[in-house]
């Protein structure tokens, strides 16, 4: 087919054609079938005869099945050289495919970032709604002991917020964004390990790694020149770093006894006006979240197979001094700094 031809069918005019045509013909076909005709009448008309005889002749284009067949190639060629490792080592090949996405290879650890709907139709439904229940807001508790905690709170699914959480802890006197750049300082080994190590999540903010948070100028972090929000978060896998910062804060006073928490922490640091958008985790365990600084708006929806046994949705506003502790494999939830302070948070699973 000429280009001309190309150019006279996709044409406005061309187009609107069609969709008159279109629109005529489901009008005539709704009124035969109201009129007693059956589908099977309209393959006798000599009309539809002749037009699936040329569709049945219809033929893909050689060049079609060239590109198709350069692409299944490659890629059969990369998994024999992935599972063989030769001539070159999964690590190489790793950081070429990434360089050539334009990706920093050492902070970025999947080749291949899988679609949350992905991950939504490969999550399994929950066993029983009995955690979101007649549940409309996130109590707040205070002086709760562990027994108390485990009987009402711990595994049953249900989030609380306990409003002494934190007692005892130094961190919010300590923690801030200089405080958290002086630990993760340029070319020091906790930094190192974060970046080839430990996970970290840029959100929408477009750093590719905890070093570009922190070359931040102080203007740029605390937005005091205008700039868009900002939110990242990190796993504090570097074990001189998790002393360091351990040093002001230690294991939740209302945890249960027997109760054992992940050794790696997470850190969740951002600006007010941003945070991150609506989500469930992919995690082994409930998990607690403690908020050492700056605000923290929190919005909870059960999962689709709860939407009419379970309210439909709840917010609940995390103070500092507080903990919040959620099933997030259960929940979905999404987060928003607000107020005029850097949030800071720090958590982790618990069995």
């Amino acid at each position: 087919m000429h280009s001309r031809d190309r150019k006279e069918q996709n044409s406005p005019e061309a187009r609107a054609l069609r969709q008159r045509i279109h629109s005529h013909f489901h009008y005539l076909y709704d009124s035969a079938i109201n009129h007693g005709l059956k589908s099977s009448d309209f393959e006798k008309i000599r009309a539809v005869v002749e037009l699936r005889e040329d569709t049945d002749n219809f033929e893909i284009p050689d060049y079609v099945f060239k590109y198709f067949g350069a692409w299944l190639f490659l890629f059969i060629s990369l998994i024999i050289v992935y599972l063989s490792e030769w001539p070159v080592e999964n690590d190489t090949l790793f950081k070429f495919w990434m360089d050539s996405k334009g990706v920093d290879s050492k902070s970025h650890r999947c080749a291949v970032e899988i679609f949350d709907f992905v991950q939504e139709m490969s999550r399994p439904p929950v066993k029983s709604c009995d955690f979101c229940r007649n549940v409309k807001s996130v109590k707040r508790v205070e002086n709760i002991s562990p027994e108390q905690f485990e009987k009402l709170y711990a595994y049953s699914g249900r989030p609380v917020v306990v409003k002494d959480g934190t007692k005892n802890w130094t961190a919010s006197q300590h923690f801030s964004y200089q405080f958290l750049k002086t630990v993760y300082s340029k070319n020091s080994t906790a930094l190192r390990n974060v970046e080839e190590h430990c996970q970290f999540f840029p959100y929408k903010s477009k750093f590719k790694n905890l070093e570009e948070v922190f070359e931040m100028s102080d203007d740029r972090a605390y937005m005091k020149d205008k700039s868009s929000p900002w939110y990242i978060g990190w796993s504090n896998c570097d074990l001189s770093a998790a002393n360091t910062l351990r040093q002001h804060y230690s294991r939740p006073y209302f945890l249960p006894q027997q109760s054992e928490s992940s050794k790696t922490d997470w850190i969740f640091m951002g600006s007010p006006g941003y945070g991150a958008s609506l989500h469930i985790d992919y995690v082994n365990h409930p998990s607690w979240q403690a908020q050492i600084t700056g605000t923290k708006r929190w919005t909870l929806e059960p999962p689709p197979e709860c939407y009419f046994q379970c309210p439909r949705s709840f917010t609940v506003t995390v103070q500092p001094g507080e903990i919040i502790v959620l099933d997030t494999n259960m929940w979905y939830h999404s987060t928003l700094n607000v107020g005029e302070n850097i949030s800071i948070t720090i958590g982790s699973e618990f069995d």
